[in-house]
Protein backbone atom coordinates (compact mmCIF):
# COMPACT_ATOMS: atom_id res chain seq x y z
CA UNK A 1 0.00 0.00 0.00
CA UNK A 2 2.88 2.31 0.73
CA UNK A 3 4.04 1.89 -2.81
CA UNK A 4 0.65 2.83 -4.09
CA UNK A 5 0.62 5.81 -1.76
CA UNK A 6 4.02 6.97 -2.95
CA UNK A 7 2.94 6.58 -6.56
CA UNK A 8 -0.18 8.60 -5.82
CA UNK A 9 1.87 11.32 -4.13
CA UNK A 10 4.33 11.41 -7.04
CA UNK A 11 1.45 11.68 -9.49
CA UNK A 12 0.00 14.57 -7.49
CA UNK A 13 3.38 16.33 -7.34
CA UNK A 14 4.02 15.82 -11.07
CA UNK A 15 0.58 17.10 -11.96
CA UNK A 16 1.01 20.10 -9.68
CA UNK A 17 4.44 20.87 -11.17
CA UNK A 18 3.15 20.55 -14.70
CA UNK A 19 0.25 22.84 -13.87
CA UNK A 20 2.62 25.43 -12.42
CA UNK A 21 4.96 25.12 -15.44
CA UNK A 22 2.01 25.52 -17.79
CA UNK A 23 0.90 28.57 -15.86
CA UNK A 24 4.39 30.05 -16.06
CA UNK A 25 4.51 29.43 -19.83
CA UNK A 26 1.18 31.18 -20.29
CA UNK A 27 2.43 34.18 -18.27
CA UNK A 28 5.71 34.27 -20.18
CA UNK A 29 3.90 34.04 -23.52
CA UNK A 30 1.54 36.79 -22.50
CA UNK A 31 4.41 38.99 -21.36
CA UNK A 32 6.41 38.41 -24.54
CA UNK A 33 3.41 39.37 -26.63
CA UNK A 34 2.94 42.69 -24.87
CA UNK A 35 6.61 43.66 -24.47
CA UNK A 36 7.02 45.06 -28.00
CA UNK A 37 3.81 47.00 -27.61
CA UNK A 38 5.04 48.48 -24.32
CA UNK A 39 8.41 49.28 -25.85
CA UNK A 40 6.72 50.94 -28.83
CA UNK A 41 4.46 52.92 -26.51
CA UNK A 42 7.46 54.11 -24.49
CA UNK A 43 9.25 55.15 -27.67
CA UNK A 44 6.18 57.07 -28.82
CA UNK A 45 5.84 58.81 -25.46
CA UNK A 46 9.55 59.72 -25.28
CA UNK A 47 10.74 60.41 -28.86
CA UNK A 48 13.65 62.45 -27.57
CA UNK A 49 15.23 59.45 -25.81
CA UNK A 50 17.58 57.17 -27.71
CA UNK A 51 19.66 54.13 -26.78
CA UNK A 52 23.39 54.28 -27.43
CA UNK A 53 25.82 51.41 -26.90
CA UNK A 54 29.21 51.97 -25.35
CA UNK A 55 31.61 49.21 -24.28
CA UNK A 56 28.83 46.66 -24.26
CA UNK A 57 26.65 48.82 -22.01
CA UNK A 58 23.44 50.54 -23.02
CA UNK A 59 23.08 54.12 -21.92
CA UNK A 60 19.94 56.21 -22.19
CA UNK A 61 20.71 59.65 -23.53
CA UNK A 62 18.31 62.53 -23.78
CA UNK A 63 18.75 64.53 -26.95
CA UNK A 64 17.02 67.52 -28.46
CA UNK A 65 15.13 67.19 -31.68
CA UNK A 66 17.14 68.43 -34.66
CA UNK A 67 15.41 69.20 -37.90
CA UNK A 68 17.35 67.43 -40.63
CA UNK A 69 17.19 68.06 -44.36
CA UNK A 70 17.98 65.47 -46.97
CA UNK A 71 19.47 65.78 -50.41
CA UNK A 72 21.70 68.52 -51.76
CA UNK A 73 21.80 71.89 -50.09
CA UNK A 74 21.27 75.23 -51.78
CA UNK A 75 23.99 76.40 -54.14
CA UNK A 76 24.63 79.58 -56.11
CA UNK A 77 23.67 79.32 -59.78
CA UNK A 78 25.18 81.38 -62.55
CA UNK A 79 22.44 82.86 -64.71
CA UNK A 80 24.10 84.06 -67.87
CA UNK A 81 21.35 86.50 -68.81
CA UNK A 82 21.97 88.37 -65.55
CA UNK A 83 25.71 88.52 -66.10
CA UNK A 84 28.91 88.05 -64.14
CA UNK A 85 28.35 91.02 -61.82
CA UNK A 86 25.01 89.64 -60.61
CA UNK A 87 26.63 86.31 -59.80
CA UNK A 88 29.47 88.02 -57.94
CA UNK A 89 26.92 89.97 -55.88
CA UNK A 90 25.09 86.75 -55.03
CA UNK A 91 28.40 85.11 -54.13
CA UNK A 92 29.27 87.97 -51.79
CA UNK A 93 25.93 87.58 -49.98
CA UNK A 94 26.00 83.78 -49.85
CA UNK A 95 26.31 81.84 -46.61
CA UNK A 96 29.36 79.59 -46.04
CA UNK A 97 27.17 76.50 -46.53
CA UNK A 98 25.88 77.82 -49.86
CA UNK A 99 29.45 78.39 -51.01
CA UNK A 100 30.41 74.88 -49.89
CA UNK A 101 27.54 73.39 -51.89
CA UNK A 102 28.52 75.46 -54.94
CA UNK A 103 32.10 74.22 -54.66
CA UNK A 104 30.83 70.64 -54.45
CA UNK A 105 28.42 70.89 -57.37
CA UNK A 106 30.67 73.08 -59.51
CA UNK A 107 30.17 76.27 -61.46
CA UNK A 108 28.74 76.54 -64.99
CA UNK A 109 31.73 76.32 -67.33
CA UNK A 110 30.48 79.22 -69.45
CA UNK A 111 30.98 81.47 -66.42
CA UNK A 112 34.74 81.14 -66.83
CA UNK A 113 34.58 82.41 -70.41
CA UNK A 114 32.24 85.23 -69.50
CA UNK A 115 34.52 86.14 -66.59
CA UNK A 116 37.53 86.31 -68.91
CA UNK A 117 35.68 88.85 -71.06
CA UNK A 118 34.51 90.82 -68.04
CA UNK A 119 38.05 91.01 -66.62
CA UNK A 120 39.55 91.59 -70.09
CA UNK A 121 41.79 88.52 -69.77
CA UNK A 122 42.26 86.12 -72.70
CA UNK A 123 40.37 82.88 -72.16
CA UNK A 124 43.56 80.84 -72.58
CA UNK A 125 45.22 82.82 -69.80
CA UNK A 126 42.29 82.50 -67.41
CA UNK A 127 42.19 78.74 -68.01
CA UNK A 128 45.85 78.66 -67.00
CA UNK A 129 45.20 80.77 -63.89
CA UNK A 130 42.59 78.35 -62.53
CA UNK A 131 44.62 75.32 -63.56
CA UNK A 132 42.35 73.87 -66.27
CA UNK A 133 43.82 72.71 -69.62
CA UNK A 134 42.39 74.65 -72.56
CA UNK A 135 41.08 71.49 -74.26
CA UNK A 136 39.30 70.38 -71.07
CA UNK A 137 37.74 73.79 -70.52
CA UNK A 138 36.54 74.07 -74.11
CA UNK A 139 35.10 70.55 -73.97
CA UNK A 140 33.15 71.35 -70.81
CA UNK A 141 31.82 74.57 -72.30
CA UNK A 142 30.68 72.74 -75.45
CA UNK A 143 29.02 70.00 -73.38
CA UNK A 144 27.57 72.53 -70.91
CA UNK A 145 29.21 70.67 -68.04
CA UNK A 146 30.05 72.33 -64.71
CA UNK A 147 33.60 72.92 -63.57
CA UNK A 148 34.15 71.23 -60.21
CA UNK A 149 37.13 70.16 -58.14
CA UNK A 150 40.22 72.34 -57.82
CA UNK A 151 39.49 74.18 -61.08
CA UNK A 152 35.97 75.01 -59.98
CA UNK A 153 37.16 76.25 -56.60
CA UNK A 154 39.80 78.45 -58.26
CA UNK A 155 37.12 79.84 -60.58
CA UNK A 156 34.96 80.69 -57.58
CA UNK A 157 38.09 82.15 -56.02
CA UNK A 158 38.21 84.71 -58.84
CA UNK A 159 34.59 85.56 -58.09
CA UNK A 160 35.57 86.01 -54.45
CA UNK A 161 38.40 88.40 -55.39
CA UNK A 162 36.07 90.36 -57.64
CA UNK A 163 33.56 90.63 -54.77
CA UNK A 164 36.32 92.01 -52.51
CA UNK A 165 37.42 94.53 -55.15
CA UNK A 166 33.81 95.63 -55.73
CA UNK A 167 33.42 96.17 -51.99
CA UNK A 168 36.52 98.38 -51.92
CA UNK A 169 35.19 100.55 -54.73
CA UNK A 170 31.66 100.73 -53.33
CA UNK A 171 33.04 101.94 -49.97
CA UNK A 172 35.21 104.57 -51.62
CA UNK A 173 34.27 108.24 -51.41
CA UNK A 174 36.40 109.13 -54.46
CA UNK A 175 34.49 110.65 -57.35
CA UNK A 176 36.16 108.26 -59.79
CA UNK A 177 34.66 105.27 -57.98
CA UNK A 178 31.21 105.87 -59.47
CA UNK A 179 32.07 104.66 -62.97
CA UNK A 180 35.17 102.68 -62.13
CA UNK A 181 35.43 99.32 -63.97
CA UNK A 182 36.56 97.17 -61.07
CA UNK A 183 36.55 93.91 -63.06
CA UNK A 184 39.04 95.18 -65.64
CA UNK A 185 41.15 96.72 -62.90
CA UNK A 186 41.29 93.37 -61.08
CA UNK A 187 42.27 91.66 -64.33
CA UNK A 188 45.30 93.96 -64.51
CA UNK A 189 46.08 93.83 -60.78
CA UNK A 190 46.39 90.04 -60.58
CA UNK A 191 48.98 90.14 -63.36
CA UNK A 192 51.23 92.62 -61.56
CA UNK A 193 53.93 91.37 -59.13
CA UNK A 194 53.04 92.29 -55.55
CA UNK A 195 55.71 93.00 -52.91
CA UNK A 196 53.39 91.56 -50.23
CA UNK A 197 53.45 88.27 -52.10
CA UNK A 198 57.22 88.12 -52.36
CA UNK A 199 57.19 89.64 -55.81
CA UNK A 200 54.84 86.98 -57.17
CA UNK A 201 51.84 87.73 -59.37
CA UNK A 202 48.48 87.09 -57.66
CA UNK A 203 47.42 85.19 -60.79
CA UNK A 204 50.16 82.63 -60.14
CA UNK A 205 48.80 81.82 -56.66
CA UNK A 206 45.04 81.69 -57.23
CA UNK A 207 45.12 78.03 -58.28
CA UNK A 208 45.54 76.76 -54.69
CA UNK A 209 43.34 77.43 -51.62
CA UNK A 210 46.26 78.77 -49.56
CA UNK A 211 47.49 80.95 -52.42
CA UNK A 212 43.98 82.32 -52.92
CA UNK A 213 43.73 83.20 -49.23
CA UNK A 214 47.06 85.05 -49.46
CA UNK A 215 45.86 87.04 -52.47
CA UNK A 216 42.51 87.81 -50.83
CA UNK A 217 44.27 89.21 -47.75
CA UNK A 218 46.52 91.45 -49.83
CA UNK A 219 43.58 92.66 -51.91
CA UNK A 220 41.45 93.28 -48.83
CA UNK A 221 44.20 95.40 -47.29
CA UNK A 222 44.13 97.91 -50.12
CA UNK A 223 42.79 101.26 -48.96
CA UNK A 224 39.75 102.68 -50.70
CA UNK A 225 41.74 105.12 -52.85
CA UNK A 226 44.63 102.82 -53.69
CA UNK A 227 42.96 101.38 -56.79
CA UNK A 228 43.33 104.62 -58.78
Amino acid sequence: MSLNLDEANMTDVTANTAAKASARRRIAHSASGTAPARKSARAAEAPDIILAGADGLTTILEVKRVKMTSGKGKSITYIRTKGVDAFVTSFAKATPMEIVETERQGIDSIFLKDLSKRMNIPAVRIFDIVGIPKATAEKKVAAKEPIAGAGGQATLGLARLLAIAKGIVENSTAAEAKNFDVAKWLGQWIERPQPSLGGRKPADLIGTPTGLDMVAKVLGAIESGAYQ
